[in-house]
């Protein structure tokens, strides 16, 4: 006769087999988890800002302006980002005033300033440099000039009222283009 308790014990072991052999090894719990990461990184420029805690300052002029709107499903953009460093430059005064919802027109004119049509690498920039004879003019979505140099190996950009900014982090990728962070907010004339 059939003994229950021996039968439903190796029902059991049987049952357990598979549980165990699905365990993943330490390589596919590492691939696994770059997948992961990869799924919760951003993938827009606006979400790259958003991520960012460096870029802040530059999130909320985007936001405020109504540019992160076009932006954010748009492209592919280069855009020219400062970091909170470079805003804390200008006197707190002007920058709570700039940061004004009431001042959208002229938040979006900033903010167009520091974005260009199509997306550029920092070689694209170099090699337009280079052909350049040692500079590029870029024209930004809002209409104006950036003029970029080489400083040795980094990119060097100028506004049209003289203002420079180093590029500091180049090539931050994301779905619809490239942000390159500047030390030094860029403004229209």
């Amino acid at each position: 006769m059939f003994n229950v308790p021996k039968i439903i014990m190796a029902s059991l072991v049987l049952t357990m087999i598979p549980a165990c052999s699905s365990e993943l090894s330490k390589e596919e719990q590492e691939i696994l988890d770059a997948r992961i990461a990869d799924e919760t990184q951003p993938t827009n420029m606006i979400a790259v800002l958003q991520d960012n805690p460096d870029l802040s300052t530059a999130s909320i002029l985007v936001g405020l302006s109504g540019v992160g709107v076009e932006m954010q499903d748009n492209g592919p953009f280069t855009a020219f980002v400062a970091t909170n460093a470079a805003f804390n430059k200008i006197e707190p005064q002007r920058l709570s005033e700039l940061l004004s919802a009431d001042n959208k027109e002229e938040l979006a004119s900033i903010a167009e300033f520091g974005l260009v049509q199509g997306s550029m690498t920092s070689a694209d920039i170099a090699k337009a440099i280079t052909n350049g004879g040692g500079s590029a003019t870029i024209t930004t979505v809002g209409g104006g000039a950036i003029k970029a140099t080489m400083d040795g190996d980094m990119i060097t950009l100028e506004d049209g009222a003289g203002n420079k900014a180093h590029v500091t982090t180049a090539d931050v990728t994301s779905s619809n283009g490239t942000l390159h962070i500047i030390d030094n907010l860029l403004m229209p004339k």
